[in-house]
């Protein structure tokens, strides 16, 4: 997607230097800054600290730290050790532990020294399997818009599922990127989700394409939906049943909730790869409780234009990131296959 006017992926690799280059997006939108990285521990710390987020690029920013933990050891010990460590840096989006072990499987079925060139190879076709089927989820899931309204379609959004979640298109924003092409009348309604504001995200991706779209504060979803002001809500997620439950930013099952009462989509845009067949009707994977600082530390711009942080008071924190929004609240689920009742999952893979 562009930056300005050129083009960019979210994460990638030059194979000549044996490097990792990827946006931060702890920086973003004050500041665009690209990171690059021969090193393993780099990527899964960029995976901890959140400057590679959004489950389908967290699944391939740690394909790529695998890889970039054969550069000198490619033994089936450290592989398989080095695996489990990446897995570990974010346990609730299951695109991580998916390509993961996609990578450790394949590479260990190869000789010890074509490994770390086949491992390469391998990643970069995962990366365009990634480009591809969120390319086709926002064809899916422009079905659900209509063309030729007189006044704009106004779709609600949750946290930050677009392009910078994925290596490029976006999930939750891949329908809107496409109907804006198509010359669909669309605004959107953007969560500001706090406490990391990832709705800001959104709102700077939006700003690249001039799509019409207004930033609100989280709570005020209901009282829009309330007055007919959403037509449509679309989210991503991180991890998704296959009875059809969601596990997603936490605020979604509050979205979903208030779209139930007032009878409007409630849609879940993610490739198949973020579906977990072992994830059944028990909630019986981590939900991370993060770091109160994100809640008690506000970042932003100053008048003269420095980036400032203020502090809350000290004070007791929880702080979950993810809820599970159960899937009687689910309209459909947007997939790279096409539209499925969440009760239709079991038969994709049956």
């Amino acid at each position: 997607m562009k930056v300005g006017n050129q083009e960019y992926q979210t994460i990638w690799m030059d194979q000549e230097a044996k490097k990792v280059c990827f946006i931060d997006q702890t920086l973003l939108p004050f500041n665009f800054e690209i990171k690059s990285t021969d090193c393993s521990t780099d990527l899964i710390t960029a995976i901890q600290t959140m400057q590679v987020r959004g489950a389908p690029v967290i699944g391939i920013c740690g394909a790529l730290a695998l890889v970039l933990a054969l550069k000198n050891n490619t033994s089936t010990d450290h592989i398989i050790d080095m695996a489990q460590k990446i897995i570990q840096a974010r346990p609730t989006a299951v695109n991580l532990a998916w390509a993961v072990n996609r990578v450790q499987e394949s590479v260990l079925s190869q000789a010890e020294h074509k490994r770390e060139q086949f491992a390469w190879d391998y990643v970069s076709e995962l990366m365009e399997d990634d480009i591809r089927n969120n390319y086709q989820i926002g064809i899916n899931g422009n079905t659900l818009i209509p063309p030729g309204k007189e006044k704009p379609f106004n779709i609600l959004t949750h946290c930050n599922a677009g392009w910078l979640a994925t290596v490029d298109h976006g999930t939750a924003l891949s329908p809107i990127f496409q109907a804006h092409k198509e010359g669909k009348n669309i605004h959107i309604w953007v969560d500001e989700t706090r406490p990391r504001n990832q709705g800001l995200l959104t709102a700077w991706e939006l700003q690249q394409y001039d799509i019409p779209h207004t930033l609100i504060v989280d709570n005020a979803g209901g009282a829009l939906m309330m007055n007919d002001q959403v037509d449509l809500v679309i989210v991503g997620a991180d991890r998704i049943s296959i009875n059809g439950h969601v596990c997603n930013k936490v605020g979604t099952y509050l979205k979903a909730l208030a779209a139930r009462a007032h009878q409007i989509p409630f849609y879940v845009a993610a490739p198949l790869s973020t579906i977990d067949q072992n994830f059944k009707e028990d909630v019986n994977f981590a939900i991370e409780d993060r770091d109160s600082k994100e809640v008690t530390r506000l970042y932003g711009l100053s008048d003269e234009g420095s980036l400032v942080h203020v502090n809350y008071p000290q004070v007791k924190v929880a702080n979950p990131a993810f809820d599970i929004t159960p899937k009687e609240l689910i309209s459909g689920i947007i997939t790279e296959k096409g539209i499925f009742k969440p009760n239709e999952l079991k038969a994709i893979y049956e």
